[in-house]
């Protein structure tokens, strides 16, 4: 439980330090709400990954 809380909070920091970093160098501004949403996406999308993943090797 606690290693599951700890991937969703380093994923989420990370994905929202790159969005907010690509969004400030290539458009030069970046707003809290698109790097919030898009970070979101992108942890929502790595849990369904994982999920899939662990279904696979499963069978």
């Amino acid at each position: 439980m606690i290693r599951e809380l700890f991937i969703f909070v380093a994923a989420f920091a990370a994905f929202a330090s790159a969005v907010a970093a690509y969004l400030l160098a290539v458009h030069g501004q970046s707003s809290l709400k698109e790097v919030l949403s898009t970070a979101f996406a992108a942890v929502v999308g790595l849990y369904v990954g994982r999920y899939l993943e662990r279904k696979l090797i499963n069978g």
